[in-house]
């Protein structure tokens, strides 16, 4: 038997804790072991005796005739770890822990592995599997092809419900509940080979082993099953990263999101946003792109359409002539068929119309998706004479999708019709807003531009910096130029007597800056344009006097012409490891909060994918006359700045800010480094000014 087989289809089941009282969870235990009767040997154990549905109980999991695969436990918090040390010790492979409120649930997992057993939970809702009629969960299930397996279990109930009325139904249900033992990252792996299942819906809210996660969601992908995945903003992925522009504009919800493009995942914001998309993704073909065709009966439905079309980044193409043509065949003169289609009642005239006109769009090679909007559907509702040849419109426009590969969704007025069920059977999902069909279609889109997350680039040069104190600007150009950023030439001095030697081998203009103060402009710790010695010095005096002594980097000022002000960053998450950001930067990178971020592992493809995500993406093409900048050079300070984060272990925070990046070239002028602190008793590296060190330490780098 296999880690995680007990789960899947065990040969016997045992319920502890079966209950008469249908308000009992021994009670929904007990009767959906029971409809798997048939499969699999059912026992059910009740300290009182008597029966439960039928079933004769007995008093003890020792008065068993055999050791069961699984065992299912709706017992008091108190009675739980005897009982499972009981079926512990009978040989018991599976526990799913009901029971909510368990302490030292740890030991009792503890336990489990110790005896060769896997445990799901505690505080869990259950499982189910459609495929092995293995229901152990509150609640009824319908068999279908989504796999939800969530952190709530109530949530994961919601799903299931809203799958049920979609009519896709669940072919796996897994509550990981408190994860004391098996977590979510191995019942993921677990669906790659379940042939039942189409696609898989995902609710958490921490992330545990990001990697794991992230190669059991890669493997699902490469099966074909896409991953649908909700969370919430308060998650572990969180960080209080305040101390760095990096921190201010990146999320918890930021690093999922990149962690889900990596592994080909995507998130969601709400349950039915997730079953949306899952119709579309389970029954029809694959929404190949973004080009979409509406079609409709109403004028004012189809334009409305496209605008929502449009809103969710979907392409409301203009059909080629030819199109038009054949188009206009089936329609009255003056219709629209352009883009949205108008069918100006043709439908009424002959319900096959539909069907010819979806038929002539899918065929046309010239979208990737139909959205049929309007009153289709409501003849068999309205007209009952009708239902028939609406129904065989229905068939004919999935057969032409079928034969074409572009989904059709269908938005239509009317719910639970004939005409309805015609079309979810022949892979046509419908919806009964148009708002939901468009949604499903750009979901589907998403997941389809989803790049492979492929190998990460190699790291530059990056080597041990000695002494390098706790943080300051001159430890992180050191480190940041040894791996191969590009910073204008600076010397740091500490005393005034030492500025005539550091402008003389600079060139004017110069920048002063503080070099320990993180957000320098903000402190007064930063004088821009300097143009002699006799400047640099008045800087000096007045900057010390306000500061304090410590030490100061002299750098010549970047003036290069059409330069545009950038920020890159990177930070550790605790669950996905390093990520990276690049954004609109300088002082008011936080205002203008336009970033994207990514995970460190990069590679080119996904760096310039990141600038490409960019609001400020037209100013670093060359807007309005100017000059384009150097858009490959500042992907490659963020695969620098990725593979810094990668060999330096202990790094917390790296910051570049700003990043001037011209048509010539990508130079820094100014960047922040945060390590962890050193360990207890370790020596302390010598600092730029007494008493500024922030209680982290040098960035240990291989």
């Amino acid at each position: 038997m296999t880690d995680l087989a007990a789960f899947r289809d065990p040969a016997s089941v045992v319920v502890v804790g079966a209950s008469t009282n249908p308000a009992k969870w021994g009670h929904w235990l007990a009767r959906g072991a029971l409809l798997g009767a048939g499969r699999r040997s059912v026992h059910l154990v009740n300290a009182r005796g008597g029966s439960v549905l039928g079933a004769v109980t007995v008093p003890s999991l020792a008065d068993l005739p055999d050791t069961p695969d699984l065992a299912a436990f709706a017992v008091p918090a108190a009675a739980l770890p005897a009982a499972v040390d009981e079926a512990l010790a009978m040989g018991v492979k599976g526990l799913l822990v009901i029971t909510a409120g368990v302490p030292r649930q740890e030991e009792m997992a503890r336990k489990a592995r110790a005896a060769g057993a896997r445990l799901i939970g505690p505080n869990c809702l259950g499982l189910y599997d459609a495929d092995t009629n293995l229901a152990l969960a509150w609640g009824e299930f319908q068999a279908g092809s989504l796999a939800i397996v969530s952190q709530s279990g109530q949530l994961g109930s919601e799903l299931s419900g809203l799958a049920a009325a979609a009519g896709i139904g669940v072919s796996r249900f897994v509550s990981v509940g408190d994860q004391a033992d098996v977590v979510a990252h191995e019942i993921l792996a677990d669906l790659v080979d379940h042939d039942a299942t189409g696609a898989v819906a995902v609710y958490l809210e921490s992330f545990g082993d990001g990697e794991r996660l992230l190669a059991a969601l890669e493997a699902l992908r490469l099966a074909g099953k896409p991953v649908l995945l909700l969370t919430i903003g308060t998650s572990r992925a969180a960080q209080d990263a305040a101390r760095s522009h990096t921190g201010a504009l990146t999320t918890s919800l930021d690093v999922v999101d990149a962690a889900c493009r990596a592994a080909g995942a995507l998130r969601v914001n709400t349950p039915a946003a997730l079953v949306n998309a899952a119709q579309l993704v389970v029954r029809a073909p694959r929404v190949r792109g973004r080009r979409v065709a509406i079609v409709g009966d109403s004028g004012g439905q189809g334009a409305l359409a496209a605008d929502i079309a449009t809103s969710a980044g979907l392409d409301v193409v203009a059909f080629p002539q030819p199109v038009r043509d054949s188009l206009r065949r089936h329609l009255p003169a003056g219709a629209a068929v352009a883009n949205p289609v108008d069918l100006a009642g043709a439908g009424e005239q002959d319900i096959a119309n539909y069907q010819r006109l979806v038929a002539v769009v899918t065929a046309s090679e010239a979208v990737d998706a139909v959205l049929l909007t309007g009153y289709f559907g409501c003849y068999a509702r309205d007209i009952p004479a009708q239902a028939g040849e609406e129904v065989e419109a229905a068939r004919g426009m999935c057969a032409a999708a079928a034969a074409a590969g572009v989904p059709v969704a269908v938005h239509s007025m009317a719910e639970g019709t004939a005409t309805i069920t015609a079309l979810r059977a022949g892979g046509a999902p419908t919806y009964l807003t148009v708002e939901a069909a468009v949604t499903a279609i750009a979901t589907a889109a998403e997941i389809a531009a989803l790049p492979v997350r492929g190998p990460a680039a190699p790291a530059g040069d990056v080597t041990t910096i000695a002494g390098m104190p706790p943080h300051g600007y001159d430890a992180a150009r050191r480190l940041l130029v040894g791996a191969g950023v590009a910073f204008p030439p600076a010397r740091l001095v500490h005393e005034e007597r030492e500025l005539a030697a550091a402008v003389a081998e600079l060139r004017a203009p110069y920048a002063l800056k503080a070099e320990w103060i993180e957000h320098k402009s903000e402190h007064g710790g930063v004088a821009i344009g300097l143009a002699d010695l006799a400047a640099v010095h008045a800087a000096f005096a007045g900057m010390r006097d306000r500061l304090g002594p410590g030490g100061y980097v002299l750098e010549e000022m970047d003036t290069r012409p059409h330069a545009i002000e950038m920020i890159v960053g990177a930070r550790r998450d605790p669950a996905f490891g390093p990520v990276v950001m690049v954004g609109a930067g300088g002082v008011e990178a936080e205002l203008r909060h336009d970033s994207a971020v990514d995970l460190a592992d990069l590679n080119r493809e996904r760096a310039l994918a990141m600038i490409r995500r960019l609001r400020c993406l037209p100013l670093l093409q060359g807007w309005r006359g100017r000059p384009a900048v150097d858009i490959e050079g500042l992907a490659e300070v963020i695969l620098t700045v990725a593979g810094v984060m990668r060999a330096c272990s202990d790094l917390l925070d790296l910051e570049l800010n700003p990043v001037r990046v011209a048509p010539g070239g990508v130079v820094a002028v100014d960047a922040l480094v945060t390590a962890a602190a050193p360990a207890k008793g370790a020596a302390s590296p010598a600092g730029s000014r007494p008493g500024a060190g922030s209680g982290r330490s040098a960035a240990g780098c291989r």
